[in-house]
């Protein structure tokens, strides 16, 4: 894949910086950007041979990292509603069946596009076809963490091995730039020991992460302890299968054991709140629990099939929600520790804290310029603002968006495509999709 071309160094001037550094510094200050990453951070910043942006009525937040999804169902959005998953999955088995790498690669376009407009700038996705979602993703500056579907192969619509197919993904993108391929199994319902003890010889062999659905309704628990004897984390330790690098979608029904075996593992949990509730899976992900374990958690949108948005900011917020109302505890995942999962905890999760995740010198400029003057955001000041995009905030308080110091939205815009063109194609791929709803769905 060709480098992506460095912008000449940036400098964004007097904003209000949420760092998310150790320390969880909120300061006014300077934001200088070379090669892509930040140069410095705080206190006035080296002007000489930089563009300026004046980041007086600006927050600075880092990037939002969704740990959880998958984008090219965008055109899905609303086909399945009202459903739990079992009755959600026999319709998007049935649209999902035939879909063509052209299709998948407009939904792809519409939901990175509804992403970084949303403050988004790293992804973590699950779905086949994902040459069209790595090329939208570069084509519209996102960084990409995309997984290849890996089923058994009796189990599967993709032609040939899934997990050849899954090597074969990887080799074409793992140079590139914003793309981070890896092999992503659907789940202990579809993939048999065999299928997970190859995953995890690919990935060790190419030294990607792994992201799975793990533990995400009560019947899929209880289907693999009828047919294995063991709960899921219990069997898929004993099989050799989970360690460190891997992120394990939803969580939602683990037992005390199963949260110590997957800390002992370093294995990190995508806690997609929305989604969970909306498809009635009954439980709520053990978020406190598995936090004091030491199991890194992030948060994910999933798909717009099953939020129906991919608002990391409306994400924080339902999380911090369900998780205090679940708990009668008001105190459970405060603000700052739910911003936390939206970027530094993302980062850990996906093996990227040392370049993601936060403001600070050396590490990637992945950012969003938040605007002060907006209602949601009121009043701006240092000691409300990570309430404020946690509880409050609407994406259109977002005026820019840069990925690796590129910007990628201005003011409300995207820069590196057409959203009129990108609406067209999804609607296009919409029309089709919808067409194969079972009769009476």
């Amino acid at each position: 894949m060709p480098l992506r071309t460095s912008p000449p160094p940036l400098v964004i001037t007097d904003a209000l910086l949420v760092t998310q550094d150790a320390e969880r510094r909120i300061v006014r200050g300077d934001l200088r950007i070379e090669d892509g990453r930040f140069t410095h951070v705080g206190p006035r910043a080296p002007r000489e041979g930089a563009e300026q942006v004046d980041g007086r009525h600006f927050a600075a937040v880092p990037g939002f990292i969704n740990t959880h999804g998958h984008v090219a169902m965008a055109p899905l959005r609303g086909i399945a509603d009202d459903r739990d998953l079992g009755g959600f999955l026999g319709i998007l088995f049935k649209v999902d069946a035939d879909r063509t790498e052209a299709d998948v690669g407009a939904g792809a376009r519409a939901g990175i596009a509804e992403m970084l407009l949303g403050g988004t700038t790293s992804f973590l996705d699950m779905y086949y076809f994902q040459d069209a979602t790595a090329r939208a993703a570069v084509e519209l500056g996102a960084r990409g963490f995309l997984g290849w579907a890996v089923l058994d192969a009796d189990k599967t619509t993709q032609k040939g091995d899934p997990v050849d197919n899954a090597a074969a993904f990887i080799r074409r993108w793992r140079d590139s730039p914003l793309i981070q391929p890896l092999p992503a199994p659907q789940g202990v319902y579809v993939c048999g020991e065999e299928t997970w003890r190859r995953t995890r010889e690919l990935a060790d062999r190419e030294g990607t992460p792994i992201t799975y659905h793990l533990s995400e309704t009560l019947r899929e628990v209880h289907d693999h302890e009828a047919a294995y004897g063991k709960r899921p984390v219990v069997w898929l330790d004993e099989i050799g299968f989970l360690g460190a690098g891997q992120i394990a979608a939803h969580g939602v029904w683990l037992t005390r054991r199963e949260i110590e075996i997957l800390a002992g593992r370093k294995v990190a949990i995508a806690h997609c709140a929305s989604s969970n509730a909306k498809l009635a899976t009954g439980g709520i992900c053990p978020v406190s629990e598995l936090r004091r374990a030491g199991v890194v958690v992030g948060i994910g949108t999933d798909s717009v099939a099953s939020n129906n948005s991919l608002s990391m900011l409306r994400e924080m917020h339902v999380a911090g929600l369900f998780q205090k109302h679940h708990r009668w505890e008001a105190a459970a995942l405060s603000h700052q520790e739910l911003l936390d999962l939206a970027t530094r905890e993302g980062a850990r999760a996906l093996g990227r804290a040392a370049d993601l995740g936060s403001l600070e010198t050396g590490k990637i400029a992945d950012l969003s310029l938040f605007s002060l003057d907006h209602p949601t955001l009121q009043p701006a000041t240092p000691e409300a603002i990570v309430s404020h995009l946690v509880y409050s905030a609407s994406e259109e308080a977002i005026d820019s968006v840069y990925v690796g110091g590129v910007p990628v939205v201005r003011h409300r815009k995207l820069e590196g495509a057409d959203w009129a063109a990108i609406r067209s194609q999804a609607a296009e791929a919409a029309v089709t999709l919808w067409s194969r709803r079972p009769a009476g769905a």
